[in-house]
């Protein structure tokens, strides 16, 4: 077995051809889009390398690449816990434990010398909208940006030592069922059209002061997480930039009370539904000429919702269904989507999960974010919930 580092435009080809090798013959697979990888390794496009950094292998046997791996850590985020923890992702492998196991030591010998103690995987070296997780129930077809992988690879993360410290669930609305409880509407009515509230959805002309409305309720929704770490501009404008495709302005909501911004919610458009179509994450003129053709043929009605976010002190008040109130009026003009997946919630907030079975939601995922402890007679602590 061999391991090489990716440094050329081999390596770089050789990374990206081994998910081919593993899902050959698995009609649920979706091809990652090569320049969306590509960009999350690239220190120019990567605002996290400032204070991070990456590095990727491939894994070769008998002249054949049968496996990948990523390892990286983020200074904000390895600080955060009870130990320095980096991070794996980009994980794929034949299903053999010794071609795993070498994976996964060669990412920990490099997070160990660059002073981690922990490693969590798998994730990825951005927001956590983005491959982040295990999958462990739901082998079909994901929604953009959501993580897939053969069954197998539970037990390899497993065998190497890997527990699970938190789950991820993720929940399905049939946005054409009208049978959504009446209380919900009337309570989203009511709270729609209260005094002092006012929603408004995403301008791009406006993007800078709507980044920063989202950065101050991010900080207040989830700083009380043991584990939060404040939110960079740069990196959200970055990511905004570079996610213009996935994005409709009518599909990002903000609620403000007195003008103060105190809701955010934010749902991307599925373009898995696309790509699954041209059969390819690699793009060149003519693949991307037919992908922005599909998405103007209305050919995408999914969408993926990855934000929803009310600080503490609106909790409660039905902010979330004076939101959808809004949105619902979108969604009757754009009728040809049929479908929002709500993912993902960790088990770590059940105030969330129970909201999302309020909407009428079906739970219809469930990813595990797993963490191995390099010293291994140190306890294992699952994520704290938040209260």
């Amino acid at each position: 077995m061999q391991i090489i580092q990716v440094t050329d435009k081999v390596t770089v080809d050789a990374f990206h051809k081994v998910p081919e090798k593993i899902y050959r013959n698995d009609c649920n697979w979706i091809p990652s889009l090569r320049i969306m990888i590509e960009n999350t390794f690239s220190p120019e496009k990567n605002a996290r390398f400032k204070s991070g950094d990456a590095r990727r292998w491939v894994l070769k046997v008998d002249n054949e690449y049968v496996g990948r791996i990523a390892a990286f850590y983020d200074e904000n985020y390895s600080s955060g816990y009870d130990q320095p923890t980096g991070c794996c992702g980009f994980f794929e492998c034949i299903d053999d434990e010794k071609a795993a196991c070498k994976l996964f030591n060669t990412a920990k010998q490099w997070l160990a010398d660059n002073g981690m103690e922990a490693m969590d995987g798998p994730v990825n070296f951005d927001e956590n909208f983005f491959y982040w997780g295990l999958l462990i129930d739901g082998f079909k077809p994901q929604t953009f940006g959501m993580q897939y992988n053969p069954a197998y690879y539970k037990n390899l993360f497993e065998a190497y030592g890997f527990k699970t410290y938190y789950e991820q669930y993720s929940y399905s609305l049939d946005i054409t069922n009208p049978d959504l409880p009446e209380r919900f509407w009337k309570i989203a009515e009511w709270v729609a059209k209260k005094p002092g509230y006012s929603f408004e959805h995403f301008s791009c002309k406006n993007s800078d002061k709507y980044i920063n409305d989202f950065i101050e309720i991010h900080q207040k929704a989830w700083g009380g997480h043991g584990n939060y770490k404040p939110l960079q501009f740069q990196l959200l404008k970055d990511m905004l930039h570079n996610a213009k495709i996935l994005l409709d302005e009518e599909f990002i909501w903000y609620v403000y009370h007195n003008g103060n911004p105190v809701a955010f919610f934010m749902q991307i458009l599925d373009l898995n539904q696309i790509i699954q179509k041209l059969k390819t994450g690699k793009l060149n003129f003519w693949s991307v000429l037919k992908l922005f053709y599909l998405k103007k043929r209305k050919t995408i009605t999914r969408c993926r919702v990855i934000v929803l976010g009310v600080i503490p002190k609106y909790q409660g008040k039905g902010i979330e269904s004076g939101i959808f109130y809004h949105l619902k009026k979108v969604m009757l003009k754009k009728s040809w989507y049929n479908e929002m997946e709500m993912s993902w919630v960790g088990d770590f907030n059940p105030k969330m999960n129970v909201l999302f079975k309020s909407f009428g939601a079906t739970r219809t995922l469930t990813h595990n974010t797993m963490r191995y402890l390099f010293d291994r007679e140190k306890e294992f602590v699952k994520a704290p919930i938040i209260e």
